[in-house]
């Protein structure tokens, strides 16, 4: 997965795997369409999103909010 190079906004879409945070270690990873970002500080280079976990025909499945690392989240 390439990382992303920009701060991530709503509307992006992303690819959440092993490289985002442990927890996501599936295979595959998934995607998901930010519709929020958390503005308070975290650890350096990771942020809350707030958005949907995304079908293999980009049809949102789930709400999440996740925690993740910007350098592992890949171009969705």
């Amino acid at each position: 997965m390439a990382a992303l190079e920009r701060m991530v906004s709503a509307g992006d879409v992303v690819v959440v795997g092993r490289a985002a945070s442990v927890q996501f270690a599936g295979r595959l990873g998934f995607t998901f369409r930010v519709v929020g970002v958390d503005a308070r500080p975290t650890y350096a280079g990771w942020v809350w999103l707030d958005g949907y976990q995304l079908d293999n025909r980009g049809r949102a499945v789930a709400r999440r909010r996740i925690f993740v690392r910007l350098a592992g989240l890949g171009r969705g």
